[in-house]
């Protein structure tokens, strides 16, 4: 009976997720990976080449799904930004992993800028008809969005705290929820015009 690679990559993948979210990539070990997805760890080697393409192949899933899960809406970026916070709050192991990358390999990956190319060219024509306030930079207010709805996560307390990521109640996670969409609304307003 042929083994299912593609069921054993899903696995691999889900297993260096979690082991690259808790340890970072120094301290991931392919070992561990390998024993939580029931896989033999020559696999890893075999599909990914070694642990930095393992954790390469885990972040572009990551941003893959995150882009899925969560699409950019420049027409409605407060929008956008609770939908962020939300994605985070039910994945909040995502917050972790991103940190790990910032603090172990900084700057963007190929597939992180075009990501950011395309949500700032779209910021761009937004400002061009009027959508968005064209006061700020395209590339700040991408900032400022994203930076808003994650700010939460690093919060001494916040909403990460916890062992499942629950650390705050359902009612301060709405009202922080609310603090980003308001404020990303008030960042991107178009300008009143007043008589």
């Amino acid at each position: 009976m042929a083994r299912d690679s593609s069921a054993t990559k899903a696995r691999l993948l889900d297993a260096a997720f979690s082991e690259f979210a808790a340890y970072g990539i120094a301290g991931a070990r392919v070992d561990r990976i390998a024993e939580a997805a029931q896989a033999n760890k020559r696999l890893i080697y075999v599909y990914y080449g070694n642990k930095e393409q393992l954790f390469d192949a885990v972040l572009q899933r990551a941003l893959e799904t995150g882009s899925e899960s969560v699409p950019f809406d420049a027409d409605d970026l407060p929008g956008y930004a609770g939908a962020v916070f939300d994605h985070l709050v039910a994945h909040p192991a995502l917050m972790r992993l991103v940190v790990w990358k910032q603090l172990e390999r900084p700057g963007a990956t190929d597939a992180e800028g075009a990501s950011y190319r395309g949500k700032i060219a779209v910021v761009v024509e937004a400002q061009r008809t009027g959508r968005i306030d064209a006061a700020l930079d395209p590339a700040d207010i991408l900032t400022l969005v994203l930076g808003l709805s994650q700010a939460w996560f690093g919060a001494v307390g916040g909403p990460a705290a916890g062992g499942a990521g629950t650390g705050w109640t359902p009612e301060r996670l709405a009202r922080h929820r609310a603090a980003v969409v308001e404020a990303v609304r008030r960042i991107t307003a178009p300008p009143q015009d007043t008589p």
